[in-house]
């Protein structure tokens, strides 16, 4: 990567009226130099089951690239359209709460057959729609991918077949987990019960210990697909996101970071971080600490907010420390996440980015 990224999360697909020329103009007016787009908008690329439509991608990939703006294109799969879940229901997320309900993102069983033909198939449509556009510089897998506690049956059906690999039998898995406790020991794998309301505490650390290797797998997957498109140069990653308290801090209870990043070129994240008189740097520290040691080298921030709940908004001068903060942990690009508007630096970027590039030869 021969220069600093800065940039904007944009989604066309998402504006109520056209202004795709002067939203570049205000990206172009601020000194960015890459969008990510794609990844959160798969029922406008497949309105109807096997019906495809990549109109928006293509006007917005020929726009950026006519801008000299590159582009990281990302894969549609964390966000489910409403004709999948209509014909087939199975593909929401069972978890210790019930069967899944339709409307939030990342609702789905993310080991589910039906969803991963679906998955698989937009995902290849997409990199042969964009796999030869000049303006791609690389792309993303999902979008701060988890397991969403998936856990119903086809699931623990996985996590029998896991037990039986790592213990071989059954005396081994209770004296491991000290089962007999409780009357909870297991003398027939096809006695083995779900874990959702276990009682004992290593039994339910191993099944967590599971579904994060799900992410692991599933992330893995994707990859060994778009490495199919790809040309030379272009990298691959994800945005990792951490533990939610209001903002990003604290390891993400949900996924290896660690285990998950190590099919990826370069690690993304999302730091979502106050502002304000709450702002302390913490959270760019701790995310980035993190992110640079999953494979002991730089990482992009691929989401941190520009605009959003009412204490983000920065006092003037702090957009600019929060940047500063971001380059000085490691990152090698940094993404705004703001629908509309673009996030603007009140400092001369360029003149900024050019001084990194010198520097580091």
């Amino acid at each position: 990567m021969k220069q600093l990224l800065y940039g904007v999360a944009y989604y066309d697909e998402y504006m109520p009226y056209d202004r795709l020329e002067t939203d570049i103009q205000m990206m172009k007016d601020a000194g960015i130099n890459v969008v990510r787009i794609a990844e959160s908008t798969w029922s406008t690329h497949e309105p109807q089951n096997g019906v495809f439509d990549f109109t928006s991608v293509n006007r917005v990939l020929d726009a950026m690239h006519k801008a000299e703006i590159s582009v990281i294109v990302g894969t549609p799969t964390y966000a489910v359209p409403t004709w999948m879940v209509k014909e087939h229901p199975d593909v929401l997320a069972v978890t210790k709460q019930g069967k899944g309900k339709y409307g939030a993102r990342q609702i789905m069983d993310i080991t589910n057959p039906t969803y991963l033909f679906y998955a698989e198939r937009i995902i290849r449509k997409l990199m042969e729609n964009v796999k030869d556009h000049p303006a791609i510089i690389g792309y993303q897998i999902d979008n701060e991918t988890k397991h969403y506690d998936t856990s119903g049956p086809n699931v623990q059906h996985q996590f029998v077949k896991y037990l039986k690999e790592k213990f071989k039998t059954t005396e081994a898995l209770n004296k491991e987990f000290g089962l007999a406790y409780w009357s909870n020991d297991v003398h027939a794998w096809e006695d083995m019960p779900s874990v959702v309301g276990t009682i004992n505490g290593s039994l339910g650390a191993e099944f967590s210990k599971f579904q994060r290797k799900l992410v692991d797998d599933f992330l893995a997957w994707q990859v060994d697909i778009v490495k199919e498109y790809r040309r030379e140069g272009q990298f691959i990653t994800q945005n990792f996101d951490f533990e939610w308290r209001g903002y990003s801090y604290g390891i993400q209870p949900n996924v290896n970071h660690f285990t998950a990043s190590e099919p990826f070129d370069i690690t993304g994240v999302d730091i979502y971080h106050p502002s304000q008189d709450d702002l302390t740097g913490m959270e760019i520290s701790f995310g980035g600490d993190v992110a640079r040691s999953t494979k002991q080298q730089n990482y992009l921030v691929l989401e941190t907010e520009a605009q959003a709940f009412t204490n983000w908004t920065p006092y003037p001068g702090q957009l600019r420390l929060q940047a500063f903060s971001h380059v000085a942990s490691g990152t090698k690009g940094l993404i705004s996440y703001c629908l509309i508007k673009p996030l603007v630096f009140p400092l001369n970027y360029n003149k900024y980015i050019t001084w990194v590039i010198n520097k580091e030869g």
